[in-house]
């Protein structure tokens, strides 16, 4: 989908002479240790050959999307007393991160139209195509994904977050929370007025493993066998160890 956001941003009409210069504040986030989260800030400006129209008002909206990875979603019934797995519908792909950030109130700053077209809302970035054929009510099971994503604080929606200062200068911080699945974090950025997209342009964050994690994660995808027997052996040594420290306290 995202080649026809790009053929459509190339079918937009020459009327919109105003084109997104934007920035980020970082564009690679390492994952250690101790990392508990990164706050990204997204910032640009509107480059005009000409004075900005006086109606309708310019608009902004930052969306920020994780690794895309498929997943079945299963509904659980009581049967005898007992919790049971039931029907369960495959999602395609959906993002493992998504996070929205505007000027305004999403439905009224982009119509349904420029959604389908180019995939903004959560709803949308969501593949789910011939699942109502897998079980009754299927939507009902996105509605599920995304209810737990948002609780988890994995799906966002931040209406009027995003600042922007003269129909210029905008700006809005994304926090990024620390269970980042690693990969790269597709940011977009639209400018729209009267609901329809007149500028658009992409960029990316870069989360990679670092330090011991990314030895660890590379041993444990790369060596297997001797992740295993490393795991072990650190297995045996720790049990040793708390064994020799039990007998040492007991004296």
């Amino acid at each position: 989908m995202r080649w026809l956001a790009a053929l459509c941003l190339l079918a937009l009409p020459a009327a919109a002479n105003e084109q997104i210069v934007a920035g980020l504040s970082q564009s690679r986030v390492a994952i250690t240790a101790n990392f508990d989260g990164s706050e990204i800030l997204i910032y640009g400006a509107v480059k005009r050959e000409e004075p900005a129209p006086a109606a309708p008002p310019l608009q902004v909206i930052i969306t920020v999307e994780g690794p895309e990875a498929p997943l079945v979603i299963r509904r659980k019934e009581r049967v005898a007393g007992i919790w049971l797995n039931r029907d369960s519908v495959r999602i395609s792909a959906a993002p493992s991160f998504y996070a929205i950030a505007t000027t305004g109130p999403l439905d009224e700053i982009l119509s349904a139209t420029e959604d389908l077209r180019y995939d903004v809302s959560i709803p949308q970035v969501i593949r789910a195509v011939g699942i109502s054929a897998e079980a009754e009510n299927s939507q009902d099971f996105v509605e599920a994904l995304i209810r737990i994503r948002r609780e988890e604080n994995s799906y966002r929606l931040a209406e009027r977050s995003v600042s922007l200062v003269d129909e210029t200068l905008f700006r809005t911080d994304v926090v990024l929370p620390a269970n980042l699945t690693e990969g790269d974090y597709q940011v977009r950025m639209f400018l729209t007025r009267g609901g329809k997209v007149i500028d658009m342009q992409d960029r990316v964050i870069g989360v990679r493993k670092a330090g011991l994690e990314r030895f660890l994660y590379a041993m444990a995808h790369e060596q297997p066998l001797l992740y295993g027997l490393v795991s072990l052996l650190l297995a045996a040594i720790a049990g040793w160890a708390a064994s020799a420290g039990f007998k040492l306290l007991r004296r």
